[in-house]
Order: structure tokens, then C-alpha cells, then sequence
């Protein structure tokens, strides 16, 4: 094989794709049987990734496998598995590990490996360079090593793995240099960075910049309602200056992989010198009340119409998190459910890219597909993620009570709608 991507996830499989799209001969390896066992049948599990892309993928020769013996004699490994958060904060790099260590079973001199799960300044070098070479290989001399930040942003259609530049971290210059060359094949533009713990330090710096500035416009979000300014306003007309000022706007708390995750990585590595990382701890903690907040403020507004919360038919509008996508990882929607459960709501959901929602195990009911009838039916409608379906005038004409955090009716002067 040319390569082989471990992790076939929202980050493994479209580098995947763009790699059989240049010709590469491809091989996947993922220790979940129904993601292999899917790919081969030409079925996808992300967003991201059409079937009809999978199929051309295995025309191309993309070969999914269980089987580690995949990483025999290939070129490039490039490992994409999860990083979640452990316990006490850091990175859990259990699947890190056994990725290097299989890696390291097959190791051949002269291969390219490649790290590209999120994680903090360091782990390149001292995490998983020992435990390739174990392999009686040294790093540098004998196979190369390199860390490349994943830049996936689930349903964007403009930007993808091709015309996203993407950073390369070499442990020596010449592993640089590999890994440029790798990624130039199908990428058009690669960047390299000054060493491995620079371009891992680079991808916690863009999500942490994202995560404080998102805190910044949710803490503005709760004093400008007291304050009876229209924060939505303020921040389209800050948009118009042409230098020094990017838009971000409130919401009901931060979902996905990277904003309220990455950012704990480079917390952790900072408390592990011991230093607090006031920026990032302060952002984590106002961006994790926005869900509580949420829910104080639909309360608010149900007794605004002489109606309590408790009993009351809410429904919550998109429980992914972000617009026009399935993925509901770290989605502020369940915290907002689980929020609104305890508070006595009768809950209803209705999203048109998930079928069945659970909350701390407990499903939720589908509002079905008729949306306009679902706004009708509910004391207070609460929209969540923006998705497309849900245009201002459907929301504004057919929901009894409208509490929008995302601001799709901020157009909409009407005494039923309300703005984060």
C-alpha cells in the first residue's frame, strides 16, 4: 500500500478519499467491525463521505480491514484515531497507543508515520516515538515521523482535506520533508512547521482562539438581555469593519470534537507545569453554563405567558451540533434536555438528520416530519442548531412561543420570538 489510514472517522475516511482520488493505493484499518464491514459493502457512516464516494473508493482499490496485516510493506501510516478526554482532564491516549503499538508490529524501514489525532504539544515525541521503536527502528534514521493536525469541519462544502492547508511537524527536517512530499500529492497546499510540537501546538491554538472568542459573545449574550440590547445586531454591524474584527456569535453552548475538547488538551499540558490557564478555564466554564442558561431563560419566557415550565411541550429544534449534519458529538443539545427534564418539561424533538434521540439513555420523542403541525402542538419551541430547514418564516408563522439561539429569526420583530 501507498498508505494506510488508521481510524476510518469523520477525519481517516475523506483523507482516504482524497488519497484514492490521486491515484494512491489505499489500504484502512478499524478495530469497529460494522464501519469495515460497511465501507466494503459501499455504504458510509459520516456525513462527509458519500456512498457513492465509498464506491469509487473501492474501485480505486481502497481495502478497509480488521486486520493489522494491512500495514505490511505500506509507504505511510497515518494514524487518525479519537482522543478523548480522560478523567482528570488530558487527552485519554488509549487508542493513541495501540494504534503506535500495532504500527510498531509492522514497522519497515523507510515508512512514513504520520499522527494526526488531536492531542498535546508533545505527545509525537515522547508517547508514541518510543513505542515505534520498539520496533528496534530508530525515528529519524531509519522510518520517518511527523505530526499533522486534522483540519475536518464536518458539512462544509467549501473547504475540505484538497484545499484546507495542512501543517507538517517533522521530528528531524528530513521527516518533514517526507511528509510534505506525502501530503503534496493530493493537497494543494502543505505547510511545514518548525517541529513536531509546533504544529501541535498550532491546532490547539486555532480551537482555543475559536473556544474564548465563543465565550466571549455567550457571556455578552447573558448581559446584553438584561441590558435589552440586541447582541445579534451589535455583532453584524461590528462585522461590517473590514480589519481587526472576526464575527462569532452566541449559542447554547459549544459542541464537536474540537472547541469543547482540544482546548482542555493545552490546559492540561499547562497545569502539568504548574500553571492555571486562566483563558481557557474561564471560556470552558462560561460556555458550559450556556446550556443552564438556556433553560432558565425558556423558563422565563413560559412565565412570561402565565405558563410553567413544569408540564409544559417543549420542543428543541436540531440536537446535532452544528448545522445541516447527523453528528451529535458533544452536542450542548442534551445538556439543554437534561437541563429542561429536570425542570418537569414534556419533551419533543424534531431534527431532519436524526431519526431517534437519547438523553442520559432515555429516548426522546420525535415531534414527526410535519414541522409546521410540531410548532403548533408545543407550548415553546426552542431552536438549537441552524439548519437550513428551519426558515425564519415557518418558525415565525406556525410556533406558539419561539426561543431562538441561534439567531435565524433576528430579521423578525415579533412579540413570540425571542433571541439568545
Amino acid at each position: 500500500m501507498d498508505l494506510v489510514v488508521i481510524g476510518l472517522g469523520y477525519v481517516g475516511l475523506p483523507l482516504v478519499r482524497e488519497a484514492c482520488r490521486a491515484g494512491l493505493q489505499v489500504g484502512g484499518l478499524d478495530r469497529d467491525a460494522r464501519v469495515v464491514e460497511g465501507l466494503k459493502a459501499g455504504r458510509s457512516h459520516i456525513d462527509d463521505v458519500a456512498p457513492a464516494e465509498v464506491a469509487d473508493m473501492l474501485q480505486a482499490g481502497f481495502a478497509p480491514s480488521l486486520d493489522a496485516e494491512v500495514l505490511d510493506g505500506a509507504r505511510t501510516v497515518v494514524i487518525c484515531v479519537p482522543t478523548p478526554l480522560s478523567p482528570d482532564g488530558g487527552p485519554d491516549l488509549t487508542a493513541v497507543r495501540g494504534a503506535a503499538e500495532t504500527v510498531a508490529a509492522h514497522l519497515a524501514p523507510g515508512t512514513l508515520v504520520v499522527l494526526e489525532s488531536t492531542t498535546y504539544p508533545g505527545t509525537t515525541d515522547e508517547v508514541v516515538r518510543p513505542i515505534l521503536e520498539t520496533s528496534g527502528l530508530v525515528a529519524g534514521e531509519d522510518f520517518h515521523l511527523a505530526f499533522s493536525p486534522e483540519r475536518i469541519d464536518p458539512g462544509n462544502t467549501v473547504y475540505g482535506v484538497r484545499n484546507t492547508p495542512k501543517i507538517v511537524g517533522g521530528l528531524t527536517p528530513a521527516c518533514a520533508s517526507a511528509a510534505a512530499a506525502f501530503y503534496g500529492k493530493f493537497v494543494e497546499r502543505v505547510v511545514e512547521a518548525k517541529g513536531t510540537r509546533e504544529a501541535e501546538m498550532a491546532k490547539l491554538l486555532e480551537n482555543t482562539y475559536r473556544h474564548v472568542n465563543i465565550a466571549l459573545v455567550n457571556e455578552m449574550a447573558v448581559f446584553c438581555n438584561e441590558l435589552g440590547i440586541d447582541l445579534w445586531d451589535a455583532i453584524d454591524c461590528a462585522a461590517t469593519k473590514p480589519f481587526g474584527f472576526q464575527a462569532f456569535r452566541p449559542g447554547p453552548g459549544v459542541g464537536g470534537h474540537c472547541i469543547p475538547i482540544d482546548p482542555n488538551y493545552l490546559s492540561y499540558k499547562v497545569r502539568s507545569l504548574g500553571y492555571p490557564f486562566r483563558f481557557v478555564e474561564l471560556a470552558q466554564e462560561i460556555n458550559d453554563r450556556m446550556p443552564r442558561y438556556v433553560a432558565e431563560r425558556a423558563q422565563q419566557l413560559l412565565n412570561r405567558e402565565g405558563r410553567a415550565l413544569k408540564g409544559a411541550k417543549v420542543l428543541l429544534l436540531g440536537v446535532t451540533y452544528k448545522a445541516d449534519i447527523a453528528d451529535q458529538r458533544e452536542s450542548p443539545a442534551r445538556p439543554v434536555a437534561r437541563r429542561l427534564a429536570r425542570l418537569g418539561a414534556d419533551l419533543v424533538f424534531h431534527d431532519p438528520f436524526v431519526t431517534d434521540w437519547q438523553v442520559d439513555g432515555t429516548p426522546v420523542p420525535a415531534a414527526g416530519a410535519d414541522l409546521p403541525a410540531a410548532l403548533a402542538d408545543a407550548d415553546l419551541a426552542i431552536v438549537l442548531a441552524d439548519h437550513a430547514a428551519y426558515d425564519p418564516e415557518t418558525l415565525t408563522r406556525h410556533a406558539r412561543l419561539l426561543f431562538d439561539t441561534r439567531g435565524r429569526t433576528r430579521d423578525v420583530q415579533l412579540e413570540t420570538v425571542e433571541l439568545l
